[in-house]
């Protein structure tokens, strides 16, 4: 059985958002000193970045 990148990407992810939601419901939450909400964060940007495209080959022969 082979793992795609996408399946533990997805299981971290899942595990964070279970994570947050618990402490979010905690008193005194600040989003922005939560590092559940900065690796939420993270995962988000990293998965929404295009790959860059391949760079042509400049060969001066």
């Amino acid at each position: 059985m082979t793992t795609t990148p996408k399946g533990p990407r997805r299981h971290e992810t899942r595990a964070l958002l279970r994570a947050h939601l618990a402490a979010a419901t905690r008193y005194r939450h600040v989003t922005r000193h939560c590092p559940i909400c900065h690796r939420l964060l993270r995962l988000a940007m990293e998965s929404a970045e295009p790959e860059p495209p391949p760079q042509p080959s400049t060969s001066t022969a």
